[in-house]
């Protein structure tokens, strides 16, 4: 099973978080993933808080994650996703359902731990994979 890890997890695993680390060490390198949409969001926050320690965290950490392009099929599973969604009447950060959307076209396991996320795991019309590692 080969899981994507949403922004937030990235962070907490930047932490140390226990949960997370222990989980994250139970799986090859090689099965953990990130989408470029995170990579992006982790560019931004060392652009807009560029503190020497998480500077350099956050590059030794993109040099060795294997990111992942968002690609054609994820804008589809993304349009698709958004407009499930929105006819529901349910509110979801574009950035994360940019990250959604991608691992959802990978048929990937999404490991986040945000609740708006995690509530998509009653869309029967989507086969999206969701674990929280934090718990």
């Amino acid at each position: 099973m080969k899981f994507m890890l949403d922004t937030n997890t990235v962070s907490y695993l930047f932490r140390n978080e226990d949960n997370v680390v222990s989980n994250l060490q139970k799986h090859s390198p090689h099965d953990i993933v990130i989408s470029s949409v995170t990579e992006a969001e982790l560019l931004y926050g060392i652009a807009k808080n560029p503190q020497a320690k998480l500077v350099e965290v956050v590059e030794c950490f993109l040099k060795t994650a294997h990111v992942l392009p968002w690609d054609r099929n994820a804008a589809e599973c993304y349009g698709r996703l958004k407009a499930s969604i929105m006819k529901q009447g349910r509110s979801i950060s574009e950035l994360d359902l940019l990250i959604v959307s991608h691992a959802l076209a990978l048929d990937l396991t999404l490991v986040t731990s945000d609740n708006g996320l995690l509530q998509l795991r009653d869309l029967h019309k989507f086969s999206i994979n969701l674990v929280n590692w934090r718990d």
